[in-house]
């Protein structure tokens, strides 16, 4: 893989392999960014923060090979600097889900492993029966457990009326999810 190749360069800190790899995603970073109403100044500071969380990842060992293209590695660590970002601004309600079209191959399924080597076993079945959700129960339990959104902020980002009505939607699918990692083969 080409991207392989580029990643041990900047293992080596080369200059020009860092210089190739920031301009050539810039231009589809900053297009993608700007679906989420984010000033340029504020997507380029974004960017300049994904490329050092890059970085810092190589250097600290993190990122040793890629299991995914370079362009997909450096858009998810986008992704949630924008959502950290947003959230932040207090304009999370503005975003939509991210779709898998904006990336080269299954972004979803490629993100999780990015960072890990290798999944434990209950990992593994947590993932597994994660993904036999429904999408409803997905995005709630990823709001609230992975992205630490409030109920309230749920209730806001999803257009619920009211709050209880997440906290029992809430409930009823961690329960589902219990349900399939005890029953998972």
């Amino acid at each position: 893989m080409v991207d392989n190749h580029v990643l041990e360069l900047l293992k080596k800190r080369d200059q020009q392999a860092l210089r190739e790899v920031y301009t050539s995603n810039k231009e589809g970073f900053v297009a993608f960014a700007k679906k989420y109403s984010i000033a340029n100044d504020d997507i380029l500071d974004i960017y300049q923060d994904v490329i050092i969380a890059l970085l810092e990842n190589i250097a600290l060992g993190k990122l040793e090979t890629l299991n995914s293209s370079l362009k997909t590695y450096l858009f998810s660590i986008g992704k949630y600097m924008i959502y950290d970002y947003l959230r932040k601004k207090k304009k999370m309600k503005l975003v939509t889900s991210f779709k898998n079209e904006d990336f080269e191959g299954d972004f979803e399924k490629e993100f999780d492993f990015l960072f890990n080597k290798e999944l434990s076993s209950n990992q593994k079945k947590l993932y597994a029966s994660f993904n036999k959700l429904g999408e409803k129960c997905k995005e709630i339990l990823s709001l609230f457990y992975y992205r630490g959104y409030t109920i309230n902020e749920i209730s806001e980002h999803l257009n619920y009326n009211n709050k209880d009505v997440v906290k029992s939607q809430k409930s009823r699918c961690l329960k589902s999810l219990k349900d399939k990692i005890a029953t998972y083969e």
